[in-house]
C-alpha cells in the first residue's frame, strides 16, 4: 500500500510540475529505491521521458566486427593516383583514412607526405595519431610552437606553415621535398582573414606533387576543383559521401539538480524548459541590476 501511495504521490507531483518553469523538487527519499528515475548517489535523471530516452538510446561500445571501407573512401584512394582529389563528406565519415593509407602507400614506397591543418590543436592531435601509426621516426611537426623530426618522410603542421616553406622555396630556398600535401579542412579557403593562405598554399604547390583536400563543409565542390584545375594545370576530382553524418551529434543539458535535458525538442526548437529557465534567469539579472529606490 505504501508504494501504491508513494507511486500515485509521484505521478501528481509530476503532472503538477508541468506548467512550472523550474525544475522540479528532488525525489523523496522512498522514491529512491526505483532504479529508473534515480541513479546512485542521489544523482537523478526523469528516465521515463520520451525525450531522454531517445537522446539516449544506442549510447554505448558499439560490436566490434572487421574493418571495411565505405565506397567513397576506395573511389577516392584510385583516384589519387591520377589526379588532385577533393573529398567532401559529413565529419565522421572517416576523410583521415584516406589521407592515412595513401601516407602509408608512399612511406612504404619511400616516398614523402606532408598533411596540414588550420589549427595548432588538430595539428598536435594527427601528429599523435600518426606517430602512433606509422612510429616516431618516420613522423615530424612543425608549427609556430614546435619543431620536432624536421627532416621525417611525413610532416605535420599548420597551413600557414606549409606556404611559408613554399614561398621561402620561391626565394631560392630549397624546394618543398614531398609528393603528396594533404590539406585538412580546406573550406578554410572562404575564411575572410585566413582564406588566403589556403590559396596561395595551392597556387603555389608544385604541379608534380599531389593535393589531397579533405572538407565537410564545401557546397560548390565542383566549382571548386575547377578553380584548383585552372590555376594548377591538373585535373581535380570531386569524390563525395552522400547522406547525414554517420555518427549523429546529440546535445543535452546537464542542470544544477543532476537532470539531464535534450537540448532541443522533436522539433528542433530549444527545450521548453531550458527556454523557461533562461528567460527566469534573465529577468533576475535585469531585476538584480535594477537601481534601489531611495527613502526619505
Amino acid at each position: 500500500m505504501r508504494r501504491s501511495r508513494d507511486r500515485v504521490v509521484n505521478k501528481k507531483r509530476r503532472s503538477g510540475n508541468k506548467n512550472r518553469s523550474y525544475p522540479p523538487s528532488p525525489v523523496s527519499k522512498h522514491s529512491r529505491n526505483n532504479s529508473s528515475s534515480v541513479s546512485e548517489g542521489g544523482q537523478y535523471a526523469s528516465f521515463q521521458s520520451r525525450d531522454l530516452k531517445k537522446l539516449l538510446e544506442g549510447i554505448g561500445v558499439p560490436r566490434a566486427k572487421p574493418f571495411e571501407p565505405d565506397p567513397f573512401q576506395v573511389e577516392a584512394l584510385a583516384a589519387l593516383e591520377l589526379e588532385d582529389v577533393l573529398v567532401t563528406a559529413p565529419t565522421g565519415s572517416g576523410k583521415t583514412w584516406i589521407a592515412r593509407e595513401e601516407i602509408r602507400r608512399l612511406l612504404n614506397a619511400g616516398r614523402r607526405a606532408w598533411y596540414t591543418t588550420p589549427l595548432k590543436a588538430l595539428t598536435n592531435s594527427k601528429y599523435q595519431e600518426f606517430t602512433e601509426e606509422f612510429g616516431s621516426d618516420r613522423v615530424g611537426i612543425l608549427t609556430g610552437d614546435r619543431k620536432d623530426n624536421a627532416d621525417a618522410p611525413l610532416l605535420v603542421g599548420t597551413t600557414e606553415i606549409y606556404r611559408n616553406q613554399l614561398f621561402d622555396s620561391l626565394r631560392g630556398g630549397s624546394d618543398v621535398n614531398a609528393d603528396l600535401v594533404v590539406l585538412d579542412e580546406a573550406h578554410y579557403l572562404a575564411d575572410e582573414d585566413r582564406g588566403h593562405v589556403w590559396e596561395e598554399a595551392i597556387i603555389l604547390t608544385p604541379p608534380r606533387i599531389r593535393l589531397l583536400l579533405l572538407s565537410a563543409t564545401i557546397g560548390n565542390a565542383d566549382e571548386f576543383a575547377a578553380w584548383i584545375e585552372e590555376v594548377r594545370g591538373v585535373r581535380c576530382g570531386v569524390v563525395t559521401r552522400p547522406g547525414a553524418r554517420p555518427v549523429p551529434l546529440r546535445a543535452a543539458m546537464l542542470l544544477p539538480d543532476k537532470r539531464l535535458l535534450p537540448l532541443l525538442s522533436d522539433s528542433g526548437k530549444l527545450n521548453p524548459e531550458i527556454a523557461a529557465m533562461s528567460e527566469r534567469t534573465r529577468e533576475e539579472r535585469h531585476g538584480s541590476q535594477r537601481p534601489r529606490r531611495r527613502r526619505y
